[in-house]
């Protein structure tokens, strides 16, 4: 890399560097899916089927063909944007992209919405923990942190829905919009296009929805980066420029503020961009619990209809997505701290 540490190379350098992992992705998951038990044609057919019409589908289909041959035929269809055709019971016959790009908003609303509520409150307790070491506030912070990151998920839902949903009324239990027809669709995300259409009233029902799975997902991520902020914030008060600025009297505050906290955070960014990849292929759960019609649905589905081209495709769409948002992270590192990009 040129010492000039330029943005632009950095940035350059680091999406070429990102190809050979989403090579190796797709190669994992083309090979998985073929060696997993299971026969996506027995699925596909009725029982009794009589052997020649089960092998002309294979055919129709390209899997009686060498691995090597549908290996270069699926890197050929990825890189064309062709996901394939689903054979599955649910979409059958549908284009494996479209429905998955029906499907994509409803995640990405729903994984956004549970960034920010684990953004607020760990960034919030961790920097309450972190002023004040070792005193009962820490200590609880600390309890906090542990307890929320191992409670499963769909618990944690189930629980928030019989609390807010069954025994108050405040809630949705499950779904993504009710009562009205959904807006129309613009982004894909009903927030967005309920305001786009004028329509307050959808906005509020589209919201309603997403507080509970939000909160799940993100009150369960919310725990890791209580923790982090707090080991980053106590590093950086303990160092020699934190040491300097109360030396010449600056007030406490703000020496949190502007000197220590911002510090402490370009570590969590990485962490924060990382964790929001994993959310995203990670909602699989929450999308269950709440019947939420988003990506992990769609693979759930897809998985329990043996439906190979939609399973392949969803887990192809989320590989790119971990990738981009990898890039996109170091990104933001070289352009907050100049220093990783030499």
């Amino acid at each position: 890399m040129p010492k000039t540490g330029s943005l632009i190379t950095y940035a350059v350098t680091r999406l070429i560097l990102s190809l050979p992992m989403l090579f190796i992705l797709l190669t994992v998951v083309f090979f998985v899916l073929r060696v997993i038990p299971g026969d996506p044609i027995a699925a596909l057919l009725a029982e009794g089927t009589p052997p020649y019409i089960v092998e002309a589908v294979r055919h129709s289909l390209g899997l009686d063909r060498p691995y090597w041959e549908q290996y270069l035929v699926y890197l050929a269809q990825i890189f064309t944007g062709n996901l394939g055709i689903s054979i599955g019971q649910y979409f059958k016959g549908q284009s494996v992209l479209a429905v998955i790009l029906q499907r994509l908003p409803a995640t990405a609303e729903l994984t956004i919405g549970a960034m920010l509520v684990a953004s607020i409150i760990g960034v919030g307790t961790g920097l309450i923990a972190g002023v004040n070491r070792d005193k009962p506030v820490d200590l609880i912070v600390r309890l906090y942190g542990t307890i929320i990151f191992v409670i499963p998920i769909f618990w944690l839902g189930e629980i928030l829905q019989i609390v807010f949903a069954v025994n108050l009324g405040l809630l949705p239990a499950q779904g993504r919009f009710s009562g009205l027809d959904p807006p129309a669709t613009v982004t894909g995300f009903y927030t967005i296009d309920s305001l786009l259409a004028g329509r307050i009233d959808k906005f509020f029902i589209a919201l309603q929805h997403l507080v509970l799975p939000c909160l799940t997902l993100g009150l369960v991520l919310s725990g890791f980066f209580t923790k982090t902020v707090r080991a980053n914030l106590l590093r950086t008060i303990s160092s020699d420029y934190v040491e300097a600025a109360k030396a010449r009297g600056i007030p406490r505050g703000r020496i949190i503020t502007r000197y220590a906290l911002k510090n402490a955070l370009i570590p969590v960014v990485t962490v924060l961009g990382l964790q929001f990849a994993i959310l995203f292929a990670g909602a699989v759960l929450t999308e269950r619990t709440f019947s939420w019609p988003g990506m992990g649905s769609l693979l759930l589905l897809s998985i329990n209809t043996a439906d190979y081209p939609m399973i392949q495709g969803t887990i192809v769409v989320y590989a790119f997505i971990i990738v981009v948002i990898s890039v996109i992270v170091d990104i933001i590192n070289g352009l907050i701290d100049p220093r990783v990009r030499y």
